[in-house]
């Protein structure tokens, strides 16, 4: 990596030892991640990880208490203007101008970044396109589902064809249907060579969307790797999920079904035994005698490997 904004090792953030602190209190501590250009990274943690301030760091919107941190081959004391130039950014939540229509949101915000009118009109009408919101370009924003707010957002922080796009939770509080059309969305940015960087707390969010991500918690990484290596790696390839009436579930324990499974998490609401095979394990469970209310047998998720890191599930 050298000066001048140029990366050569392929590298687009580099962070090492990153470290952010409010007062005393340490947000991350001390985390060392890659980002290679070209695609999409996540950051998969609960609510207060440390995902959120890592990524503003990232933006070049709140100073490192320490470590390093280099940023399209640029360091974010020195360089915060030029690397915000080449920056998309997604926030938490939507902050754009409700009193003003879809088409002025664009413009405005393009007029930003010094583009002349006619390009601010040209790249507006070409992220309307892109974000099925051509049809709504005269309309404000305020009355605009919350799909559609998110889309406005994501294709606001296209305006500047920015090498380098951070998305914080892109799809939280939206229904089914918007997310998977706004996963479609960044799915072809992906393709178009835009490199990524999502935070999200949803476990199908980062495996349809990450190509390599980390699990954060508590400020630290638990561990780093493609979504697939990391089920490998910490699950089973199945979960057989056990729910029972209320009193049942302890009864259970005590016949042993532990033995069934590489390894059993006791929940609240349900018991998961962690298998290769869930249904032979089902027939096992009924050969003990024990009948749960219902069963469920299904695939290992990334919600599976930061129970089995943290020893809690994600929403917790």
């Amino acid at each position: 990596m050298t000066g001048g904004g140029r990366v050569l090792d392929g590298a687009l953030v580099r962070a090492g030892g990153l470290v952010k602190r409010f007062g005393d209190f340490e947000a991350v501590r001390g985390i060392d991640v890659d980002v290679r250009r070209g695609e999409a990274f996540g950051f998969l943690g609960p609510n207060g990880a440390g995902k959120s301030s890592t990524m503003r760091m990232i933006a070049c919107v709140s100073p490192r208490s320490g470590g390093e941190l280099s940023v399209l081959g640029m360091d974010p004391d020195r360089d915060g203007p030029r690397i915000r130039a080449r920056l998309g950014v997604v926030p938490q939540q939507d902050n754009l101008d409700v009193e003003l229509t879809v088409r002025q949101n664009l413009h405005v915000y393009g007029r930003y970044f010094g583009l002349s009118r006619a390009r601010v009109r040209a790249k507006a009408d070409e992220l309307m396109v892109f974000a099925q919101l051509s049809d709504r370009a005269g309309d404000e924003v305020e009355p605009l589902s919350g799909g559609m707010k998110r889309r406005l957002t994501i294709a606001r922080s296209l305006v500047n064809d920015p090498e380098l796009l951070l998305l914080d939770e892109p799809t939280t509080g939206l229904d089914p249907q918007a997310r998977h059309l706004l996963w479609d969305k960044l799915f072809r940015l992906k393709q178009q060579g835009v490199t990524l960087i999502v935070t999200t707390h949803y476990m199908d969010e980062a495996e349809q969307l990450c190509d390599r991500l980390v699990v954060m918690d508590d400020g630290r990484i638990a561990a780093e790797g493609s979504p697939t290596e990391l089920i490998k790696r910490y699950s089973t390839r199945e979960v057989l999920e056990l729910r029972f009436s209320p009193g049942e579930q302890e009864d259970a324990q005590q016949r042993g079904i532990a033995e069934l499974a590489d390894r059993v998490e006791v929940l609240p609401d349900r018991l998961l035994l962690y298998t290769d095979d869930g249904e032979v394990a089902l027939e096992a469970v009924h050969g003990r005698g024990v009948r749960p209310a219902s069963s469920l047998v299904r695939r290992s998720t990334l919600e599976d490997v930061f129970l089995r890191l943290t020893g809690r599930t994600l929403v917790d």
